[in-house]
Parts: C-alpha cells; structure tokens; sequence
C-alpha cells in the first residue's frame, strides 16, 4: 500500500520508491541495490510519508478504494 501511495497520490517517482523499498532495482549493468542512492530525494520522500499518516490519523479525509480485493 506504501508503494501505491507513495506513487499515485504522493507523486514520487517508483524508482525511489523501490530504492527506499530495498527492492532490487534494474539497470543496464544489473548492479544490485545501492543502499546510499538518492538519498536527498529519498529524505524528502519519508518526510511527505510520515506526514501523509500523520494526517490519516488527525482524521484527514480518506479516500475509499474502489473495486473487489
């Protein structure tokens, strides 16, 4: 749900998502996940986070998800 959220509602990039994520992220050398990229944007990415729940918890309007699970 983080991941969904983070993309579709918060506006960042899935790139920094899956690095924040320790998803294995795909390049053209195949490298394996490099715990210290973007970490500025990354930052930035878990303050908008925290904040966003901090919200749904004071009772910020939540949006239902439609369709069947």
């Amino acid at each position: 749900m983080a991941r969904t959220i983070l993309d579709e509602v918060l506006g960042f990039r899935p790139y920094f998502i899956e690095h924040q994520l320790a998803h294995s992220v795909r390049d053209p050398n195949g490298r394996a996940y490099n715990r210290t990229a973007h970490l500025p944007e990354r930052r930035k990415m878990m303050q908008y986070w925290a904040d966003h729940l901090d919200k749904l918890r004071a009772g910020a309007e939540i949006i239902p998800l439609s369709g069947v699970a």
